[in-house]
């Protein structure tokens, strides 16, 4: 049985919402970031990025960065342009793109829950970003940014939470992507707590360094808090901050990857591979039409390739990211492991297929490739078997804004923890 928790939340005041609303730390790089909030002083970046705030030269790593990222939140919390809920609370929250509506429960979620499975994963993560974004809650002493979670379909919270939509909301802007953001407060939470106990499991589906991360802070401060007490109750920093999404909201949009180098000539490269499989050239359309297929794009020309059934039994196998794997980028262009392999990258399907022809047209790489994109069942049903998918399997849009509701938990952490752990 999976829980949902109410959090105490601090929150922008609404007339200042969209102004410091951000995108999520890792839809953007350093550069990037410093860009988006050139003139913005109270933009959410200063504490996600808080490498901006440094000169160009300090590394993302720095210990400096994380003791500014640590200043940053604290002058968040403490600003008169923002408050601090009285009482927990739960949140619902809307987020419309292209006349596509996606609304879930914003929420705290169980660490134990993440630990013990509950909460269930389906990708690998990196140490590195595992302990980055670890220290950034150590220092910071709060969760800032939320994780996305998904669930099978309930009609009791479906009510409930169409119920709640009825209420004058907290925040309704436009970003400048054109998304519109949505957020309700529940005016009181037992009821969507209690419906949420009828659900088994929740999926990741946007955030496996943060859920990992908020996993390990919360070992390391239960091992500096040994021997004190919290009166019986559960520790702030025990529970980390998710919106929760019923699948049929779920949209996944394509993955997509380019090659920098082939190990012959594109036209041998595009000759030898018609050899081989059941390959359609010069075709207009540059998307994928169905589900086993992949549109290949070299020397200025898309052509369409039928990738056959995987040889393996799993689900996870049978997924087109890891049939591609299979009988293209391994034995045709030695590309094992996607994560660590620097002949191959990747790019996410917001981008359109024209970013693909860009770079390959700019002489940035060789060969493109278009994918149709993993559906959400796939997602939950590779996760159900235990496995994990191929890096870069899905790309969930729209994107959650960052700085509407953070949980700050400083109250509840040992008053001599240090305030930029090494790890």
């Amino acid at each position: 049985m999976a829980t949902l928790r109410p959090f105490r939340a601090v929150r922008p005041l609404p007339q200042h919402v969209k102004e410091i609303a951000s995108v999520p730390y890792d839809v953007v790089d350093s550069k990037e970031a410093r860009a988006r909030a050139k003139g913005k002083p109270r933009s959410f970046l200063h504490i996600v990025r808080p490498e901006i705030d440094l000169p160009p030269s300090a590394g993302e790593h720095d210990d400096a960065v994380y003791k500014q990222g640590a200043v940053n939140l604290r002058q968040f919390v403490e600003a008169d342009y923002t408050l601090q809920e009285d009482e927990p609370a739960v949140y619902v929250y809307r987020l419309v793109m292209d006349g596509r509506k996606q609304t879930g429960v914003f929420g705290g979620v169980s660490v134990a829950e993440y630990d013990d499975g509950t909460i269930v994963k389906h990708e690998k993560t990196r140490p590195s970003k595992e302990k980055d974004r670890t220290r950034h809650i150590l220092a910071q002493q709060a969760h800032a940014e939320p994780v996305m979670l998904t669930y099978r379909d309930r009609t009791a919270i479906h009510d409930l939470v169409s119920d709640i939509q009825n209420d004058e909301p907290l925040y309704d802007f436009v970003a400048e992507d054109e998304v519109r953001h949505t957020v309700w407060k529940a005016s009181v939470p037992e009821p969507l707590m209690t419906a949420f106990r009828d659900v088994d499991r929740f999926y990741i589906a946007d955030g496996h360094h943060r859920c990992k991360a908020a996993s390990r802070a919360a070992a390391e401060l239960r091992r500096e808090s040994s021997g004190r007490t919290s009166e019986g109750k559960t520790r702030a920093f025990e529970t980390f901050t998710a919106v929760l999404f019923p699948m049929s909201h779920m949209h996944i949009m394509a993955y997509n990857r380019v090659v920098f180098e082939l190990p012959e000539s594109p036209g041998d490269f595009l000759r030898h591979l018609t050899e081989d499989f059941e390959l359609e050239k010069d075709v207009e359309d540059p998307v994928p039409p169905e589900k086993g297929t992949v549109c290949l794009y070299l020397e200025g020309r898309w052509h369409r390739l039928a990738l056959p059934p995987s040889r393996g039994k799993q689900v996870v196998d049978q997924l087109d990211v890891a049939r591609l794997s299979e009988y293209i980028l391994e034995p045709w262009l030695g590309i094992v492991d996607q994560r660590r392999n620097s002949n191959i990258d990747f790019v996410g399907g917001i981008r359109g297929t024209s970013a693909l022809e860009k770079k390959v047209d700019q002489g940035e790489a060789q060969l493109a490739i278009s994918m149709y994109p993993t559906s959400i069942e796939e997602l939950v049903a590779v996760a159900d078997e235990g496995s994990l998918m191929p890096p870069k399997s899905t790309w969930f849009e729209p994107k959650l804004r960052s700085g509407l509701l953070v949980h700050d938990f400083a109250d509840d952490v040992p008053a001599e923890s240090p305030a930029i752990p090494t790890m």
